[in-house]
């Protein structure tokens, strides 16, 4: 069974939250993002530094965002919504992970989702609400 890091993505969240930048984004951008570990079936981040690409579906405020996490996976399932070689890799949304994020948890900017995908995206993420 794979083992959580909490006390490692505990050091790393405490610096993410005394940093004092704030991303500037928008809707249908790509970014790396410190989605850091998290309970259970929840989408944790990968790496040392507990990030994962995550597509930015609306913007709350200069300091929150909704977003959805990529993943690589190929599993076929219908909360995966296929779409396109993002970094490299072919990537789906994980619809049922969407959620709030603070924008200090942004890394950097990948680029942008193509206005057709991030409609049915969006249209989406209505239906699954």
């Amino acid at each position: 069974m794979y083992k959580k890091e909490f006390d490692k993505w505990n050091e790393n969240k405490q610096a993410i939250h005394e940093n004092k930048e704030r991303k500037l984004y928008h809707a249908r951008e790509i970014w790396w993002c410190s989605l850091g570990v998290n309970v259970g079936a929840e989408q944790d981040g990968t790496g040392e530094d507990f990030e994962r690409p995550v597509i930015i579906i609306k913007g709350l405020s200069r300091q929150t965002c909704i977003i959805l996490p990529l993943t690589s996976s190929k599993e076929i399932h219908k909360m995966r919504v296929p779409v396109g070689i993002i970094d490299g890799r072919e990537a789906s949304v994980i619809l049922s992970q969407i959620r709030v994020v603070d924008t200090k948890r942004l890394v950097n900017k990948l680029g942008f989702l193509d206005e057709e995908m991030f409609s049915s995206i969006t249209k989406a993420v209505k239906d699954l609400l």
